[in-house]
């Protein structure tokens, strides 16, 4: 079990269950998109349960709580999908989308979102390609399933709407990005801020930390023609796959890796050139510096002695104390629109690596 226990999405979710409205399929099992662990998913038994998370984190939660994980493969339409929507608004239709699909006849979609995260919006995106939907609310959550199902009620919106999650081109075409994965339409512009400023000396094995959809990595590849090989480790599937497809045209100059893993869980490979743009939310709303700090502590431990670090941020967040206590030198480069790129470069011997947490 997590120890936030703090989910009350995740409690309100299965409320109908708690207080009687709805009952759990007997048989046939669930499946839960965008699932996530806590207690409430160990306060009984779910019979039949399956999880779906493309989130390496929370992903990595389910696992350790014995929560099992459907398969990339797994068509199976269930009797009961259960929904924690994201809040892009476009994925979160597509999610409702998939949710339908996967529902056999006669099952049920039920899902849930914070009143701030667009509940009332989700409800009524939900109803109209499912059909009129019941509701409630508690714990400033609104929970809302169908009625039971046999298709679609609008199959025409229903296939609009996973449509327009597709991978499709940005940026006249430069990219292919879909919606819901960071920066998703757009450079990012403390992204930019770094690329603008890498120099073209950086050389040998290098890594992108949080590389998302693969745009500092391809502009650290075609400014630095020395970078030999390139590992881009990213938490999220859904941007890994992307950046796959846009790191593809450097496939014959670099040797290329591509790992869905969790950064601060560590790394077990040494690196001559890290780049960075680290997140500094989770899957909420609130800063959570303490993740680009653990991003830092990563890199430094993985660096090869006199290995260089560069790295941006929002202006704002405190990581010098922690860039100072893990490299012999430290500066920053740039600063604009409220961030900063700075250089670290690792001049002592770095310590023996851990093996990274699965």
């Amino acid at each position: 079990m997590r120890a936030d226990d703090g989910d009350v999405a995740l409690q309100t979710l299965l409320l109908p269950f708690a207080d009687g409205s709805l009952t759990w399929p007997g048989e046939g099992g669930a499946l839960f998109l965008r699932a996530r662990d806590g207690w409430p998913l160990h306060q009984r038994r779910w019979p039949g349960l399956v999880c779906e998370q493309t989130f390496k984190p929370e992903a990595e939660a389910l696992e350790r709580s014995g929560l099992p994980l459907a398969s990339s493969d797994d068509s199976t339409r269930y009797p009961l999908v259960l929904v924690l929507p994201p809040r892009q608004r476009e994925e979160a239709r597509a999610l409702f989308a998939r949710a339908v699909a996967r529902c056999a006849p006669g099952g049920r979609v039920v899902a849930c979102l914070g009143n701030n995260e667009g509940a009332k919006s989700g409800e009524a995106d939900l109803a109209r390609i499912a059909g009129p939907v019941s509701s409630n609310s508690k714990h400033k959550c609104r929970v809302f399933w169908t009625a039971p199902l046999q298709g679609p009620a609008d199959g025409a919106l229903m296939q609009e709407w996973l449509l327009a999650d597709e991978p499709r081109p940005i940026l006249d075409g430069r990219f292919v990005s879909r919606p819901g994965v960071f920066a998703w339409d757009r450079i990012d512009a403390a992204s930019r801020l770094l690329a603008e400023h890498l120099p073209t000396d950086l050389a040998g094995r290098a890594a992108d930390l949080g590389a998302g959809y693969g745009y500092l990595a391809s502009e650290l590849l075609a400014r630095c023609p020395r970078i030999s090989a390139l590992d881009l480790f990213e938490a999220e599937s859904r941007a890994l796959d992307l950046a796959r497809t846009n790191l593809a045209a450097f496939a014959d100059r670099v040797a290329l890796d591509f790992h869905w893993h969790d950064v601060t869980r560590g790394l077990d490979q040494r690196f001559d050139v890290i780049v960075s743009n680290p997140p500094f939310h989770a899957q909420g709303r609130a800063d959570r510096p303490d993740i680009g700090r653990r991003f830092i502590a990563v890199a430094a431990q993985a660096l090869n002695p006199g290995g260089r670090l560069w790295l941006v941020a929002n202006r704002h967040l405190p990581y010098e104390s922690e860039l100072g206590a893990h490299f012999g030198q430290v500066r920053t480069v740039a600063e604009r629109d409220g961030f900063k790129a700075i250089e670290a470069v690792r001049a002592t011997a770095s310590p023996p690596l851990k093996q990274a947490a699965r």
